[in-house]
C-alpha cells in the first residue's frame, strides 16, 4: 500500500460580486451613523449588495466559472464541490449541489459547510485530504455569501460591516513541495454566543413571534468578537506556520479575512509584515464571511501581489468561534 500522500494546490482562483454599491454616505441615511465613523472604525467605505432575485448560488456559480476557466478544467472533470457558507439558498437542499447544477458537473459530489467567516479555510482543509488520500483528484471550493438577506438594516452596529459576493478555488494535484503546505483550524463553542443568527433553526423555528422580533439577523456582540479576532489571527498564523517548519520570516504575503482594519494591522504586527505585503480589500467590499478570504486572494494573484515560490499565509476566524490558517507555497 502507498501511504505516500499527493501534495494539493491551486490550480485557478476566480471571484463575482454584485454590482449594487452601497456607501457609507447611503448608510447615515438609514441609520445614525457617520462615514468618519465607520472609516475610523473599521476601514470600510463600500459594499456590494446582491438584488432581490439573486442568491448564493449565483454568486457562487459565476466565481466557479472563473476559477475552472483559469484552472483550465471542465466542470464534469470534478470530483467534489464544497459551499462554505452561512446564507445557503435555502436549508435544503444544499447550495451545492445548485452550484453542482448549474456548471453540470455531474461526476461530482457536493455539499455545504458552516463554519462562518472561516469557512472557506475549513473547505479548502477538507477537500485537501479528498486529493491527498488519492480519492479524487480535482475539488472546487466556494466561499460565497449574501449576508444582505439577513441584516438589519436597522442595527448600525452590524449594517454597516457585512457585504455580498463569492471566490472560488480549484484545487487539484501538484509536484511534491508545492502548494498547501499545511492548515490550521480550530474552534471555541464557549464563544459562539457573541456572534449569531438565532432564529430559523431547530432552537428556535420561524414563527411570527421570531419575525417581529428580529430574530432572523445577524446578532454580534463586536466587542467581545474583536478582542477575540486581534489575539486568533496572528496566533493561528504562527500555528500553521509551525506545521510546516517555516517562521514568520519566512512570509512573502498574507491575505486576511477582510473584517476589520484594525485587526489586519494587528495580524501584520504579529507577523512582523509590512502592510505591502499584505491584501486588503475591505474598502470595497466590507466582511464577506466566507468570501472574504477567496475574493481577496484571487485579486491579489490576478494583480501579480503574489508569486510563484511565494509563501502565503491564508488566515480567518468567524462564527463558532471559529478560525483557521493555511500556508502555500505559490
Amino acid at each position: 500500500m502507498n501511504n505516500v500522500l499527493q501534495s494539493v494546490g491551486i490550480l485557478g482562483t476566480g471571484s463575482y460580486l454584485p454590482e449594487k454599491e452601497i456607501t457609507n454616505f447611503d448608510l447615515e441615511k438609514m441609520v445614525d451613523t457617520s462615514n468618519d465613523w465607520i472609516v475610523s472604525r473599521t476601514g470600510i467605505h463600500t459594499r456590494r449588495i446582491a438584488d432581490d432575485s439573486t442568491a448564493t448560488s449565483d454568486l457562487a456559480t459565476m466565481a466557479a466559472r472563473k476559477a475552472l476557466e483559469m484552472a483550465n478544467i471542465k466542470p464534469e472533470d470534478l470530483d467534489l464541490i464544497i459551499v462554505a457558507t452561512v446564507t445557503p439558498d435555502m436549508a435544503f437542499p444544499s447550495t451545492a449541489c445548485i452550484v453542482q447544477s448549474n456548471l453540470g458537473a455531474a461526476n461530482a459530489a457536493a455539499f455545504d459547510l458552516e463554519a462562518g467567516c472561516s469557512g472557506f479555510l475549513y473547505g479548502m482543509t477538507v477537500g485537501k485530504q479528498f486529493i491527498a488520500t488519492g480519492v479524487y483528484k480535482y475539488v472546487l471550493v466556494i466561499g460565497a455569501e449574501t449576508l444582505s438577506k439577513i441584516m438589519d438594516w436597522n442595527d448600525r452596529n452590524t449594517c454597516v460591516l457585512f457585504g455580498d459576493g463569492a471566490g472560488a478555488v480549484v484545487l487539484g494535484p501538484v509536484e511534491e513541495g508545492r502548494g498547501i503546505l499545511s492548515t490550521y483550524l480550530g474552534a471555541d463553542g464557549e464563544k459562539g454566543k457573541f456572534l449569531t443568527q438565532p432564529a430559523g433553526g431547530s432552537r428556535m423555528p420561524a414563527s411570527i413571534e421570531t419575525v417581529k422580533q428580529n430574530l432572523h439577523y445577524i446578532k454580534m456582540d463586536g466587542s467581545e468578537v474583536f478582542k477575540f479576532a486581534v489575539r486568533i489571527m496572528g496566533d493561528a498564523s504562527k500555528e500553521a506556520l509551525k506545521l510546516c517548519n517555516l517562521n514568520v520570516e519566512d512570509v512573502d504575503y498574507l491575505v486576511p479575512h477582510q473584517a476589520n482594519i484594525r485587526i489586519i494591522l494587528s495580524a501584520a504586527k504579529r507577523l512582523k509584515l509590512s502592510m505591502d505585503k499584505v491584501y486588503v480589500n475591505l474598502d470595497k467590499y466590507g466582511n464577506m464571511s466566507a468570501a472574504s478570504i477567496p475574493v481577496a486572494l484571487d485579486e491579489a494573484v490576478k494583480q501579480n501581489k503574489i508569486r510563484e515560490n511565494d509563501i502565503v499565509v491564508l488566515v480567518g476566524f468567524g462564527a463558532g468561534l471559529t478560525w483557521g490558517s493555511c500556508v502555500v507555497k505559490w
